[in-house]
């Protein structure tokens, strides 16, 4: 198997040591996005060649190339959110996330195909495991071109699923960072109570690395938060935490796993314990689980809010889906959603409580490997809890299904607990020889 550009954190690390020149690096990114991409379709538009190699200039991240997904706001490349509405549109700013990519001196490679507005209707991008399975969404082509060796980081969004769960679909390492803990301004909105801005890199050293360059510094957005740097060593990186403890999360949905998963969490959790850590079976009291549905009450009725005009105006160029999420976001009362709103508040901060004692809830990321077909992105409900009370998650991959496919796992912490989420999810990564 040919070898493929460093990750991340390595690929910096060794460009500032001057063992490698950024215009090397991102000479080989852009090679394998022209090998690959004609069947992978993981971008919607990308910067032209020659472009990315007389602009690299000075920083951390010279020669760094980044997918950005298509809901989120670029200057030099068009900014579509996956629909036909805005096939054309060119805005004249960066988003706050991708204009901090720049000062680091990284290079915005291309546009990652989303869902239509990251809801549900698929683009074309393909796993790259295998092409006839869906690579998830709506994250779908910054997770596809990071696991396919293209990029080293690409940035995404959650708001139910959209991070972790393609994350477990192209065996990569997906963060969900604490809500707010990264800017949201000029990501086009689904759900202002529960959108995230995310990672998807190919270690966990990787997105650690770009959440403290990233991150929140000082909270200047509606929701937002500052949450303290990850410690990282500049050369072997995140601290694991040693021996963690952890809640392994039993939920109503547990019908819904497959066999290859449910054997892949049974292995991995023997695994860690052999190592040294405690995995103990936890149930979360039953009111947490109605957190599922009053999630789905904020999405459709804010979402639905976002998309009313766009239903009045365009409706021939629109997925039956958005169409959906507006007469559902209709039918919500004020009742509902005030309701949702304190359940979500009360909820992230009893959490604190429901994890004393353990450093992480343990659980599955997705029902188990990439479906079939690229008519679905697959199901969300394992990620859904915690988009609802705005925890950290991150994703790890922990092997393959019968079929090839990749497995991983996932992990959660207390809100704001971002630095200790990385230091256990680095403990297991270690430990699991990765």
């Amino acid at each position: 198997m040919k070898k493929l550009p460093l990750g991340l954190f390595a690929a910096s690390r060794v460009i500032a040591s001057g063992q490698l020149s950024p215009h090397a690096y991102m000479q080989q990114c852009i090679d394998l996005a022209d090998q690959l991409e004609p069947s992978l379709h993981a971008f919607v538009a990308r910067t032209p060649s020659q472009q990315l190699l007389d602009g690299i200039g000075d920083g951390p991240w010279a020669g760094i190339p980044v997918g950005v997904k298509d809901l989120i706001a670029t200057c030099e490349l068009g900014t579509t959110y996956g629909s036909a509405i805005y096939t054309d549109q060119v805005l004249d700013y960066d988003a706050a996330v991708v204009a901090r990519v720049r000062q680091l001196g990284g290079a915005v490679f291309g546009k990652t195909v989303s869902t239509e507005f990251a809801w549900r209707h698929p683009g074309p991008t393909v796993n790259p495991v295998n092409s006839r399975h869906t690579p998830g969404g709506s994250s779908s082509g910054s997770a596809a071109a990071v696991a396919a060796g293209i990029l080293p980081l690409g940035l995404g969004t959650q708001t139910v699923g959209s991070v972790i769960r393609p994350a477990a679909f192209c065996g990569i390492v997906g963060l969900k960072a604490s809500f707010g803990a990264v800017p949201r301004a000029g990501a086009f909105p689904v759900s202002d109570a529960l959108d995230h801005m995310g990672f998807l890199a190919r270690s966990v050293n990787d997105v650690a690395y770009a959440f403290n360059l990233l991150r929140n510094l000082t909270p200047t957005e509606p929701d937002s938060i500052a949450v303290p740097q990850v410690p990282m060593d500049a050369q072997s990186g995140l601290e694991p935490l040693a021996s963690p403890r952890l809640a392994y999360v039993q939920t109503p949905f547990d019908e819904r796993i497959t066999t290859d998963q449910h054997q892949a969490m049974q292995s991995t959790i023997a695994a860690l314990r052999a190592q040294g850590a405690v995995v103990e079976a936890f149930a979360l009291p039953d009111e947490y689980w109605t957190g599922v549905d009053a999630m789905f009450c904020l999405l459709e009725a804010e979402g639905g809010a976002v998309h009313r005009e766009h239903v009045a105006r365009f409706p021939d160029r629109l997925s039956v889906h958005i169409k959906e999420l507006v007469a559902q976001g209709a039918a919500r009362s004020a009742f509902e959603y005030l309701a949702a709103r304190n359940l979500q508040i009360r909820l992230r901060a009893d959490a604190t409580a429901q994890l004393k004692g353990f450093d992480a809830f343990l659980t599955v990321p997705a029902t188990g490997g990439a479906p079939e077909g690229l008519a679905s992105t697959g199901d969300p409900v394992f990620c859904a809890l915690w988009s609802f009370l705005g925890l950290p998650a991150l994703n790890i991959p922990i092997g393959h299904a019968a079929n090839g496919l990749p497995l991983g796992l996932q992990l959660v912490a207390a809100y704001r607990q971002d630095a200790h989420l990385l230091r256990t999810g680095r403990w297991i990564e270690i430990a699991l020889g990765h």
